[in-house]
């Protein structure tokens, strides 16, 4: 794990009818804003702005279905061709310390998306890992990998 503070206090929020908003890019629209909601925004940023993943190939809160229960996972880029899927996000409040249930977490999603790293954050602490499909190893990594450095 690795300690960062990627809360982002400069993203677009608005207070309608006395509840705030913040702008999501990758929906491009507004959504309530929850602790959760401005981690979620505030990777986003940093994964586009400071580490240059596109746009484009970023999508938020993509359904699957794991043993009969339809969830949502928080954050999956693809790869540069847009046929595999190269880092999945998991975000947790900026109020909760991550924990071994989180990994599973991410662990359980992987299962479907099959990512080349997977990362669990709570906008200040962070776990990254790498993982060699062929190899089936899982390697903890201490930075979130560039998106130039994808192969």
């Amino acid at each position: 794990m690795f300690k960062s503070n990627l809360l982002n206090k400069n993203l677009r929020v608005e207070l309608i009818d006395s509840k705030k908003f913040i702008f999501d890019q990758v929906r491009k629209k507004k959504v309530i804003m929850t602790p959760e909601e401005w981690v979620r925004q505030s990777i986003i940023f940093y994964l586009v702005k400071t580490l240059k993943y596109p746009l484009g190939l970023i999508s938020v809160e993509s359904s699957l279905k794991y043993n009969n229960i339809n969830k949502r996972s928080d954050i999956i880029v693809k790869s540069r061709q847009g046929l595999n899927n190269y880092l999945l996000v998991e975000c947790k409040s900026f109020k909760l310390k991550l924990n071994g249930t989180h990994l599973s977490q991410v662990a359980m999603y992987n299962k479907k998306y099959s990512s080349r790293y997977l990362m669990i954050t709570n906008g200040i602490s962070h776990v990254v890992f790498s993982v060699d499909k062929k190899s089936k190893k899982i390697n903890l990594l201490d930075y979130i990998p560039n998106y130039k450095d994808l192969d």
